[in-house]
């Protein structure tokens, strides 16, 4: 069965993360101050002695990306400044010791699956997973399916695991409502979620349950890991398929050109080890790390004690306008313990952490309890970051804690870094199509690529270079390069959707393979990829032909950024032509492919 495709990467076992040495922080310490010297020192002359009197504005436009950018690096810096993990202690052995009250009663967990539209052999090996949890002394655990779609299919899996099912005669709210619906069904201490698709590993409880010995911890956050990313096939696997010529020919250069013996590993960029193994974890110095949804678990009383505040909040205003207008009845004001969002998790740790009267923290595990899975298709991958930045822009256009008060301000800069990473799809295409303008139009924005130009700009680049290397710990850096500026196109979508007034949707990422519906993902990034080349052929043919504006240095300098651009940009137009069925197969040099009708691969 395709849908099942997850069956077969069962044998994978989690990632260990490893805290930062001391030696390693050392050196990402004095690297950071480095860049941010070498960043000023070229910002004062770029400003100062470099605008192009010629092309002012575009001279101008440039250095005021850039200078953004660098802040954006200044707000980077301090998010990941320091790693600082929360000692782990063993789970609670009476109700006191996890802030509750001193009763005789076990500790009740909830496990919260969610569910809209997937399917069975989706949701039933989550339920398997949550009825295998190894549970602390006195913990008493209830296992509940939520099922917002209705379906009789469903109702049966949930009786043959013995576990509740809950659902809803409507959808308001879409999964933040389908939570809330739930807590109002059960009566856990604590409440975990899990997606439709979140295995929890037996440990979960062991390992999470002891942070809350501490009463101002809300809630625990723990790693994604999706332990279906591809791995990608052999380069003469690949070329098996393409006949005998590719096989000789393409495979080694292709090969040759990648530098690996692998093609389709990770196609989508959804590895998330960077995010949680540097930004989270890193985050937890200030007890900010933010909910990131599946994986996590929290406090019931702390869900509901910002719930009962925002709603009395609520209820004032109304009241006071109801004075001034003279009404005699007040509409009713919903409890809404997770607010109705589609970024529900980042939006309710944003009231918690706002709530200074309660001073409620979060806590980030830094080591995998869970396995998820990851997009498999173009669609799936856009549907979720379309969601992703949706959410985050309509929260900082509408409901910005960075300007509220009652949030410390660390924890305030911690979120100003996220929302500032995506703002920066403003100023990010200037820099991007800077190179292509400079040779189209033979302008430039600085006023010459002079030696003190380089002097200038190198040590800058380099020394942010070496800080990364240092700081992130082995991990790929240009993977996250190139996720930024592939997702460029869906983040000015979403931005604009946001601006116009469309509030972000609620759709389920796709939890199957799939291929096809790709040109509307890739069409934005593969005209750039044509407009850079042209630029570039432009450019090389106006500087052979001695072309006023144009000159060696400026043609070398703007090729150069010109390809990194491009390579950039080419990642999402490969992974279009990513076909899951290449990897589902995996079969060695020569052997007949056997593969589901769905997915059928017909050799050219």
């Amino acid at each position: 069965m395709t849908s099942s495709y997850f069956r077969r990467f069962e044998g994978r076992m989690p990632p260990t993360f490893e805290p930062m040495s001391k030696r390693r922080e050392r050196a990402w310490h004095f690297w950071a101050g480095a860049t941010v010297a070498a960043g000023l020192w070229y910002l004062v002359w770029r400003w100062g002695a470099s605008l192009n009197p010629d092309a002012i504005w575009f001279s101008v436009s440039v250095a005021f990306a850039e200078t953004l950018f660098f802040l954006g690096t200044l707000l980077f810096y301090f998010d990941i400044w320091r790693e600082k993990d929360t000692p782990r202690r063993s789970a609670p052995a009476r109700r006191t010791d996890a802030g509750l009250d001193d009763s005789s009663e076990p500790i009740g967990v909830d496990v919260f699956v969610t569910s809209f539209d997937e399917s069975c052999d989706v949701v039933e090996p989550s339920l398997e997973a949550a009825r295998a949890l190894d549970l602390p002394p006195n913990v008493a655990l209830r296992i509940y399916l939520l099922d917002d779609g209705d379906r009789l299919e469903m109702a049966a899996l949930a009786r043959r695991h013995d576990v509740g099912y809950l659902r809803r005669e409507d959808n308001v709210g879409f999964k933040a409502g389908n939570l809330r619906n739930a807590l109002f069904h059960s009566s856990g201490d604590f409440v975990v979620i899990c997606d439709a698709d979140t295995r929890l590993l037996p440990t979960f409880l062991i390992h999470t349950l002891g942070y809350f010995h501490d009463p101002k911890v809300a809630w625990v956050q723990t790693p994604h890991w999706f332990y279906d990313i591809p791995e990608g096939v052999d380069w003469d696997v690949w070329a098996t398929h393409r006949g005998g010529l590719w096989r000789r020919l393409a495979a080694p250069l292709f090969r040759w050109l990648s530098r690996g013996h692998r093609t389709g590993t990770d196609p989508f960029l959804s590895d998330p080890a960077v995010f949680f193994d540097i930004i989270q974890r890193r985050r937890n110095r200030n007890g900010a790390s933010f909910c990131c949804g599946a994986g996590s678990i929290h406090r019931r009383d702390a869900i509901f004690d910002q719930a009962m505040k925002r709603k009395a909040k609520e209820i004032q205003k109304m009241t006071e306008g109801a004075a001034k207008a003279r009404l005699s009845a007040l509409p009713c004001v919903p409890l809404e313990p997770y607010r109705f969002h589609v970024s529900e998790d980042i939006y309710t740790s944003i009231l918690l952490h706002g709530d200074v009267q309660a001073g409620w923290i979060s806590v980030f595990h830094p080591q995998v309890e869970a396995r998820m899975l990851s997009p498999w298709s173009l669609q799936a991958w856009a549907t979720q970051r379309l969601k992703y930045a949706g959410g985050t822009f309509d929260i900082l256009l509408r409901e910005n804690p960075v300007f509220k008060s009652g949030m410390r301000w660390p924890v305030k800069f911690h979120y100003a870094a996220t929302f500032w990473s995506y703002l920066s799809v403003l100023w990010a295409p200037i820099l991007l199509l800077a190179p292509a303008v400079s040779l189209m139009f033979g302008i430039t924005p600085v006023e010459a690529y002079s030696i003190e130009f380089f002097v200038h700009f190198l040590p800058a680049v380099a020394f942010s270079e070496i800080a990364m290397m240092a700081t992130c710990k082995g991990y790929n850096l240009g993977a996250g390069r190139t996720l930024s500026m592939s997702a460029l196109p869906i983040n000015l979508r979403a931005l604009s959707l946001v601006a116009r007034g469309k509030r972000p949707q609620f759709p389920t990422t796709p939890k199957k393979p799939g291929f096809g519906g790709t040109w509307p993902v890739v069409w934005p990034n593969i005209v750039l990829i044509g407009v850079m080349i042209s630029a570039g052929l432009v450019g090389a043919i106006r500087t052979k032909l001695g072309s006023e504006g144009y000159s060696a240095s400026m043609l070398w300098t703007n090729l150069f950024w010109l390809i990194w651009n491009v390579g950039l940009l080419t990642q999402l137009v490969r992974a279009a032509f990513w076909h899951p069925a290449l990897e589902l197969a995996q079969p060695k040099v020569g052997a007949e492919l056997e593969v589901s009708d769905d997915y059928a691969i017909t050799p050219v």
